[in-house]
């Protein structure tokens, strides 16, 4: 494995502990405050400008196929603020009702609830989601950690008109980031806790092949690190690529679809919560370091994958 520091170029900061980075074609990016409830607007000259307060914790953001943005929402943390401003999340809002799928306008800021339960089944903690291009979307659902109890985590595969919402795969501990190859055919997730990476062969809309036992949720492993690290959100190269947020050794873990970690980007902080690919053939990174509340620009020595409903 290399192992690289980032050269990152300060887009804006101040954020109330961003995710969910999307690189807009007009150059903008949008992110989710999750402390501030807020769906945010970052202008290349770092300006920031909300456009929609959505409540509870916005977690995850994709743009749809009716050009709206799509956020899971987690329901809200609580929050620690360290001296040095810091800050993490340390469990549950004391106002938390449910999680939820919303819909944003980007125009009017207006905002619509979609879904918050599933066959009865409340959302606990929704968190990151991708479009198939089909109009459908797969979501993960991390669960919450509250008092002495941990829920178990869940994928699910819903349409964007509200339609319909199907579990797909449970349980899974604690997934987080959530992505597809290339040719469409291949369902990634990361699990926070584990620092693993698993794959599922999909094989119709909302339907995924499963491994036999021993595999805990029937994944594929793809592949984890070593020591005490934890996993956040993803996106995947052109080339295949798996590129995953990392916490604690805060950074950019790139694994190959084959299996294995092939390279570590090692940002400044410990809370590297996600990353998008957007600029000029694809290629600038931008990343979200969320403890100390900033977005990032890194030159990435690869192309990103296109996104359905947006870099077409």
């Amino acid at each position: 494995m290399q192992t690289f520091d980032l050269k990152a170029r300060q887009v804006t900061d101040g954020l109330a502990f961003p995710e969910g980075p999307v690189a807009m074609p007009d150059g903008s990016v949008l992110v989710v405050e999750i402390a501030g409830g807020t769906l945010t607007r970052v202008m290349p000259d770092g300006r920031k400008e909300v456009v929609a307060k959505v409540g509870g914790g916005p977690n995850g953001t994709a743009i749809g196929p009716d050009g709206k943005a799509y956020l899971c929402n987690n329901g809200g943390f609580k929050w620690t603020r360290h001296d040095d401003g810091y800050r993490r999340p340390i469990g549950r809002a004391d106002d938390y009702t449910t999680g939820s799928i919303q819909r944003v306008d980007l125009d009017t800021g207006e905002v619509e609830t979609l879904y918050t339960h599933c066959n009865g089944e409340p959302l606990k903690g929704p968190n990151d989601l991708v479009f198939d291009g089909k109009g459908g979307f797969w979501f993960t659902d991390l669960g919450k950690t509250y008092d002495r109890v941990m829920d178990r985590g869940a994928i699910y595969y819903a349409k964007a008109d509200g339609s319909m919402i199907k579990e797909v795969i449970y349980p899974v501990l604690t997934p987080n980031g959530v992505g597809l190859s290339p040719d469409g055919k291949t369902l990634y997730a990361a699990e926070t806790e584990t620092s693993r990476l698993w794959a599922w062969s999909i094989i119709g809309e909302g339907e995924v092949a499963k491994e036999p036992w021993p595999s805990p949720s029937g994944g594929k492993f793809i592949g984890g690190l070593p020591d005490y690290q934890r996993f956040d959100s993803l996106a995947v190269e052109a080339g295949g690529n798996i590129c995953v947020a990392t916490l604690v050794n805060g950074g950019i873990s790139v694994f190959s679809p084959e299996g294995g970690v092939i390279e570590f980007h090692r940002a400044s902080e410990g809370y590297c919560t996600n990353i998008c690919f957007g600029g000029p053939d694809l290629k600038t990174a931008f990343i979200t370091l969320a403890g100390y509340g900033t977005l990032v620009a890194v030159d990435w020595p690869r192309p990103g994958l296109p996104l359905a409903h947006l870099n077409v």
